[in-house]
């Protein structure tokens, strides 16, 4: 079976892309962004490619390029793009698989689905990736709660930012999620640089 992980976010903005291109690098997996919404500053794909190290064959090609800045429902109308689910199903690969999702679980792919419905029906683990600035508690907690309603399974949650040790061991304790480990933030966001830093903070086994 392939090894396949969804990584989603508290919120956007925090650092998602950033730890599953590093997360795709470390376990040299396919990486795919099923929807891409808002071109203007390049894509998520296009940044994992620069900080992953992997060979550009590895990233897939989005379903969906959105040019509008937005969530994705509303990105999709503005663009004049109806979205099909049937194309959102996962790509068949050889070797581990990485997908990102859009922000946050509940976050709309259309009118009528949320990413946190699109994981279900995709039935693969999900890494909760959250900051730890103030107010990570509660998000952390309510996507816990989101992903579980539905569920979805949580492989665990990954941190970004600097060290809060009550703010992360109580999320992990009432969630009763696993911790895998806490990016920081760093001074100079280079492919070696963020290799490293996820080979210091995270167990690879953990995602074996």
């Amino acid at each position: 079976m392939t090894q396949t992980f969804i990584v989603t976010g508290t919120d956007t903005g925090i650092g998602k892309t950033v730890f599953a291109a590093a997360l795709a690098g470390a376990l040299g997996a396919r990486y795919w962004k099923p929807v891409q919404a808002g071109l203007d500053d390049g894509s998520d794909s296009e940044r994992t490619a620069a900080l992953s190290g992997l060979p550009i064959g590895h990233i897939l090609p989005e379903a969906y390029r959105l040019v509008t800045p937005c969530s994705p429902h509303l990105a999709a109308e503005i663009d004049g793009v109806t979205i099909d689910l049937d194309r959102l199903a996962l790509p068949q690969v050889d070797g581990p698989l990485v997908v990102e999702g859009a922000g946050g679980a509940l976050v709309p792919v259309t009118r009528d689905i949320l990413y946190a419905d699109v994981f279900a029906r995709w039935g693969k683990p999900v890494v909760l990736v959250a900051r730890t600035a103030l107010g990570t508690i509660n998000h952390s907690l309510l996507s816990i709660e989101a992903l579980r309603a539905r569920g979805v399974a949580i492989h665990g949650i990954a941190f970004v930012g600097d060290p809060v040790e009550d703010s992360e061991a109580t999320i992990a304790a009432i969630g009763k999620v696993k911790r895998l480990g806490r990016l920081p933030m760093l001074p100079e966001l280079t492919s070696a640089a963020l290799a490293q830093a996820f080979a210091d903070a995270f167990d690879l086994a953990d995602f074996a």
